[in-house]
């Protein structure tokens, strides 16, 4: 083939119009209608037919249109209105500024394998992406110093259509990284920065493209470039695809490139964000840099990365989670842990849980957690259930205080309520509403909104969602090349004035989105009631290899056309977040109804109620903080443990039937005189009051801030001065206290009722005390050559089930006394008042105990007394 010569074609902008491309190039537009507005003027049919990509419109618009508009008073006074407003965005005082004043000089980077921002940069699958993008939305907004790490896919994820018997196919559509709102990454002397890894047979380059999202940075690694072979350019081909050796492959891209690049741009982090397991890679080349840039052994970078990583798991489903052969990490690392200073089982133990079994996999969310001091999952449940998941990490430590903590996910709100609602807010909650979004006081306002302008409101969102989806449908058939009458149908689906619930997500087969049709004749009553009719709208994509998910979409198709509901049951292709954005703004009823605790949180019924819909949903992930009956419904009661998940299935899709003929049904349609649905109108004004203020990711960048990102960044200033002294020290001590565990021992545990007419030895086998009694607790330890200071011996105490452990107990601590004769025998002694009755129980434990912890569990180590000495208390 012939060389090929490429260069780049920019139009030619004319001067009073020069910064056109800036706001194009700066994804603010994404969020602020002001600034699209511009866009939009520019060429409405097109900037639709652009997908919504402004970068793509002023490549596309001819030049007569860019002179004439260049002398159009209306537009150039848009023009530098919008000019302005993003002006003064990036230069006004933020959250950030005024709470945190960024005195230690941190930076935070956000590694993650997808970033959904915009369908103008389709770099995302599903939720993760979804909720990455809005938390570099939210970090923009509240000032954060954070940049953020991905890869650029040339395809991304697959696009979607159904077949004529509704089974999903699958199509990758190319990229266009010059006509997207991206940009190269270049050096002084104009050439693109390029970053290298390690491969097996020759080094993989990358070059860095970057993305403005308002004040944060995101950069973009890209594998396709000429100087690589071609198995190399494909590893960042599309997003997810391939088979396991891909994925290693790009996850090592991510995490090892990824920080490279950080580190060539002169941007190295103080604190770095594991967006999922995906990423995790990146600790272990933070700690080959600190060992190759400060000289420090393994053990000490291990600790100076851990101090200033953050983890965040989302999925308590396995499917989800990465675990690669260990044939395959030998096979691209076999050179990289010798520069580590360690052996391959030290290395593979990070990310196996038992390093003699041969069989068992590396795990990605294994090695995030060993290398990651603060860990958390993305809802309460969630916490819970990771916690539960992941107990073995830390061998003998009550379920309960397995260091992985939670923080709710939340919305860019932003982003996702229509230009309609939003200007209803502004006049009710005030012009800053979004600014303000935690200050529950201004939500009080939503209560003035009168009731027929929110639903005048709704109203017109629902209309543009009827529309929106008559014309996809059309799309739809005209692709498939049917019948004139079948447009004709697709004209008159969907009825404006009725009942409408939405359903779009993932098709996962935990999802169920086909409980809904268990009772066909039942669900057919429903909807075809000529007097209150009810539609769904369904929308949402299978992963390709799954097989079962893409066999529920087919049922959806199926049912719709065998029971002649097909105007009443809508599928859209193709979900991607612009047809999200139409969905959650116009749709009455979201439904969520997950097999539960397996949705770790989900944020699109956040979205819906931002909006004013009501959701309608399982007890499972976000929903079983957000439910209250004044704003939505719930699914059951929060079970669990069915043994026949089919069983589960007929009654859980008999609760959304009893639900929607007593309660949701009747509510929608009870009109008064002035035909308005006020009770339904009074629950949505519920649900944007207490949903929309609480589940945004301004409050959760906000949580990760207060909770990890400035303390996370504190201890490592902290412990990093000195040239790296203090790391080295903890480093050595972990490695001293780890040595001599084994030879720690709880010699004797002593307790006796210390007052109220009762003193003297506790009965060890019946004791029957009362509340308010105190009981003097002794334990002597020998500690070895472990320095008393250097433990917390602790009384853990509780109620007691009914096979004898403690539950959800409390910490007591015991304090040093003296010594007992023997060299390295020690007293620990403290008081614990018996407060409540029924059955109580104690333990003695011991833990490591070092001021720059960032907590005791840390480093996995405990010791409990082998058999309590005095047994179970029962106090009465």
């Amino acid at each position: 083939m012939a060389k090929v010569h490429d260069f780049l074609v920019l139009p030619a902008m004319p001067d009073n119009l020069k910064d056109l491309e800036r706001i194009a190039k700066n994804m603010v537009w994404v969020w602020d209608a002001e600034l699209e507005k511009v866009f939009k003027r520019i060429d409405s049919k097109m900037y639709r037919a652009c997908g919504k990509n402004p970068v793509k419109l002023l490549s596309m618009v001819s030049q007569d249109r860019l002179n004439q508009l260049a002398e159009n008073q209306g537009f150039l006074c848009d023009y530098q209105r919008a000019l302005e407003k993003l002006d003064s965005y990036l230069k006004s005082p933020t959250w950030f500024q005024k709470v945190c004043s960024n005195e230690n000089n941190s930076l935070i980077a956000y590694f993650s394998a997808e970033f959904g921002i915009h369908e103008s940069l389709p770099l995302y699958a599903g939720g993760l992406g979804m909720l990455a993008g809005d938390h570099l939305k939210s970090a923009s907004d509240l000032g954060l110093p954070l940049v953020a790490v991905g890869l650029l896919y040339q395809k991304g994820y697959f696009r979607q259509y159904l077949n004529i018997d509704g089974w999903q196919q699958e199509v990758y559509v190319e990229n266009d990284f010059y006509r997207m709102p991206v940009e190269l990454v270049r050096d002084e002397e104009g050439n693109p920065v390029t970053v290298f890894v390690d491969f097996p047979k020759k080094p993989v380059a990358a070059q860095i493209w970057s993305v403005s999202v308002g004040r944060v940075k995101l950069y973009l690694l890209d594998t396709n470039i000429p100087d690589n072979p071609a198995e190399h350019r494909m590893i960042t081909s599309s997003l997810y695809g391939g088979d396991r050796e891909m994925r290693m492959k790009q996850e090592i891209i991510l995490g090892i490139g990824g920080f490279r690049a950080l580190v060539r741009l002169g941007l190295e982090p103080t604190v770095c964000h594991m967006n999922e397991g995906h990423a995790a890679f990146m600790a272990l080349e933070r700690i080959r840099h600190l060992q190759q840039t400060k000289g420090l052994s393994f053990e000490e970078a291990l600790e100076a990365t851990k101090t200033g990583s953050v983890f965040t798991i989302h999925t308590p489903v396995k499917a989800g989670l990465d675990e690669f052969p260990v044939e395959l990490v030998e096979k691209y690392f076999e050179t990289f842990y010798p520069q580590l200073g360690i052996s391959k089982e030290e290395f593979l133990s990070l990310g196996k849980f038992n390093t003699s079994d041969e069989n068992e996999t590396f795990k990605m969310p294994l090695l995030a957690l060993r290398l990651s001091a603060y860990r958390n999952g993305v809802s309460k449940l969630h916490g819970e259930v990771s916690r539960r998941m992941w107990s073995s990490v830390w061998p003998g430590l009550p379920q309960e205080e397995v260091p992985v903590t939670s923080i709710t996910n939340g919305i860019h709100s932003r982003s996702w309520i229509s230009e309609h609602m939003n200007e209803l807010l502004e006049t009710y909650l005030g012009p800053n509403w979004d600014q303000e979004i935690s200050n529950k006081d201004i939500w009080k306002n939503v209560d003035l909104i009168p009731d027929a302008e929110l639903w005048r409101t709704h109203q017109r969102n629902k209309e543009h969602l009827v529309a929106f989806a008559r014309q996809r449908l059309k799309a739809q058939i005209q692709r498939r090349g049917t019948y004139h009458a079948e447009l004709n149908w697709a004209e008159e689906v969907l009825d404006p004035e009725a009942l409408t619930i939405g359903f779009a997500r993932r098709f996962a087969t935990y999802k169920r989105g086909n409980l809904i049709f268990k009772d066909p004749k039942r669900l057919v009553r429903l909807l075809n009631d000529p007097k209150r009719p009810v539609q769904i709208i369904f929308a949402g994509k299978a992963h390709p290899r799954d097989s079962e998910g893409k066999e529920i979409i087919r049922q959806v198709i199926h049912f719709a056309t065998n029971y002649n509901l097909r105007r009443r049951i809508v599928f859209l292709e193709d979900y991607d977040s612009n047809v999200a954005r139409v969905l959650v703004r116009g749709v009455d009823v979201w439904l969520n109804n997950p097999r539960r605790p397996l949705e770790a949180s989900g944020t699109s019924g956040m979205k819906a109620a931002a909006n004013g819909a009501l959701n309608l949903s399982t007890l499972d992930g976000w929903w079983c903080e957000g439910y209250s009956p004044e704003r939505g419904w719930a699914v059951g009661n929060g079970e669990e443990n069915y043994e026949d998940p089919a069983y589960q299935d007929m009654i859980e899709s008999q609760a959304i039937y009893n639900l929607l003929e007593n309660e949701v049904i009747p509510l929608y349609y009870t009109r008064s005189a002035d035909n308005l649905p006020r009770a339904w109108t009074h629950r949505m004004k519920n649900a944007i009051r207490n949903i929309a203020p609480r589940f945004s990711t301004h409050r959760m960048v906000a949580e990760y801030t207060k909770r990890f990102y400035n303390h996370a960044a504190a201890r490592w200033d902290y412990l990093t001065d000195s040239n790296m002294e203090r790391i080295r020290r903890l480093a050595e001590w972990k490695q001293n206290i780890k040595n001599a565990w084994s030879e720690l021992r709880i010699e004797k545990v002593d307790i006796q009722v210390a007052d109220n007419g009762a003193k003297g030895q506790l009965d060890s086998k019946q004791a029957q005390l009362k509340v308010g009694y105190q009981l003097q607790i002794r334990a002597l330890m020998n500690l070895g050559p472990i320095k008393p200071e250097d433990l917390s011996v602790e009384v853990y105490y509780g109620s007691i089930d009914a096979w004898g452990d403690i539950k959800e107990g409390s910490i007591m601590q015991l304090e040093y006394t003296q010594q007992n004769g023997s060299q390295n025998e020690h007293w620990f002694e403290g008081r614990l008042e018996c407060k409540a009755s029924g059955r109580q129980g104690l333990a003695v434990r011991v833990l490591p105990k070092h001021p720059d912890m960032v907590d005791p569990f840390e480093p996995g180590l405990i010791l409990w007394e082998s058999a309590p000495s005095q047994g179970v208390l029962s106090v009465r």
